[in-house]
């Protein structure tokens, strides 16, 4: 039997576990001394390292942090690295169906988590069954490594590193086809008012997700309402706004997209403040959030800066008040060829003045590996001999992976050229022919990695 003949007898059996993940809210929630991120993302976990346990894999759980399924003897371990957490969903934000009830229409599934990342975790799962059943010789050790905390944080997978250290050859399939073999820089920080005339400020999201909805509560009469109006018409924003006797409650609706491409989506808080500046409200951290970002995703009024494989990014994702102070995120990716300090050194010269300041919290370094390695040239051999694809070239990109936190790693799929999955944003979905395509790649790319 063939690996596509296979694949296509697993195929029910792939989507019956992909609905059953997709079913877990698996958000990051309030930790517990046995939950290190709440009790959703730990029930994933026992999910899928039972699921594997089931079909005969000797499976670890490390402290329900992460876990990790194996096959095959030897000192070298392979490692594949996928995460079973996600971004917030809710149907109210646009989704036609609900996002923990996978739907098949026959083409596609839809669902939070189909495409990042429990459809490629499900995915590598099968391919290490198909890749046991065809008898290959297995001169190392295949680990499918799942962790729970990659969308905020990756404390997972540092706790794997602790535990288990790094593998030898690795690939997280939470990228895209043929291959990332540059990842960009982060800097993550806040903004702080130091004085503004706002009675409220709440925007709804995550830090690395373009804000989709963002509220302020405004003094009556210190704007011009019509010019409010004007000006989110023409851009073609919706919203909303409820007069009262002193004060307006106005709601922007934005359009969410991940954080390392903003220039997709339109941010609810950047497009609430420029309105409110353009209808002539007169106020110190308004003017302050307007200079130093505005509506520019490139860092410009901060710390815009390029290198030869891409522009720097910036997404300032949540805001909200308390006791009067308001206080929102930023969140950095910046070219690989930079390095944090040269970053930092440009928010220090822009960082402040009457109506706000900036603080860094935490810098990452970028990630590169030299294309013509070994191991990428035989994970890019297996993308190539399965699709027969051979113009879409290796690429960098501004999101971070889990490639950045373990050793000898890269983000390798699940994603292929050209395709727009949703992530992060209302319908997420896969097609269904692109998720058997993963599992055909992924056996061909074990068996490189075995050779090596």
């Amino acid at each position: 039997m063939t690996v596509k003949e296979m694949i296509q007898q697993y195929e029910q059996e792939m989507l019956d576990k992909l609905a059953k993940l997709v079913a877990i809210n698996s958000v990051e929630g309030v930790p517990s001394q046995d939950a290190p991120f709440g009790e959703a993302p730990k029930e994933a976990l026992l999910c899928a390292l039972q699921m594997m346990e089931e079909d005969g894999f000797k499976t670890v759980n490390l402290d329900n942090y992460c876990g990790y399924a194996e096959m095959g003897e030897g000192e070298e371990v392979i490692g594949v690295i996928g995460h079973l957490d996600i971004v917030p969903a809710k149907q109210e934000d646009g989704w036609n169906t609900n996002p923990f009830e996978m739907v098949n229409d026959g083409t596609c599934v839809y669902g939070r988590g189909v495409s990042d990342d429990k459809g490629p975790v499900v995915a590598s799962m099968m391919a290490m069954k198909i890749l046991r059943d065809l008898g290959f010789p297995l001169s190392k050790r295949i680990r499918l490594i799942m962790g729970t905390n990659e969308e905020t944080g990756s404390k997972c997978l540092k706790h794997y590193v602790e535990c288990e250290g790094d593998v030898n050859y690795g690939f997280t399939p939470d990228g895209e086809f043929p291959g990332v073999y540059g990842e960009k820089g982060m800097v993550h920080g806040v903004y702080r008012s130091k004085k503004t005339e706002l009675l409220s400020v709440l925007g709804e999201g995550a830090m690395n997700i373009v804000s989709g909805k963002c509220s302020a509560r405004v003094v009556k009469n210190s704007y011009s309402t019509k010019k409010f109006k004007d000006y989110l018409n023409q851009n073609e924003m919706r919203y909303e706004i409820e007069e009262k006797e002193e004060y307006d409650d106005i709601t922007v609706y934005g359009l969410p997209a991940h954080a390392s491409t903003p220039e997709l989506g339109k941010n609810a808080i950047s497009y609430l403040f420029m309105g409110l500046k353009e209808a002539g409200l007169q106020d110190a951290f308004v003017d302050f959030y307007c200079s130093h970002f505005g509506l520019h995703t490139d860092g410009e009024g901060l710390c815009k800066c390029e290198d030869e494989y891409g522009a720097l990014t910036l997404n300032t994702g949540v805001i909200s008040m308390k006791d009067g102070v308001i206080e929102g995120s930023i969140d950095i990716r910046f070219p690989v060829t930079l390095t944090s300090k040269q970053v930092v050194k440009m928010i220090e010269e822009n960082k402040e003045d009457e109506g706000g300041e900036i603080e860094v919290l935490s810098t990452t370094e970028p990630l590169y590996f030299p294309p013509d390695s070994p191991m990428i040239e035989s994970l890019v051999k297996a993308y190539r001999d399965v699709t027969g694809d051979e113009e879409t070239q290796l690429m960098t990109m501004g999101g971070g992976t889990y490639a950045k936190g373990i050793g000898n790693t890269i983000a390798f799929g699940a994603g292929f050229p050209n395709r727009d999955y949703h992530i992060h944003n209302a319908n997420e979905f896969a097609y269904i022919d692109e998720l058997k395509l993963q599992v055909e790649i992924y056996v061909e790319a074990l068996q490189n990695l075995l050779n090596l």
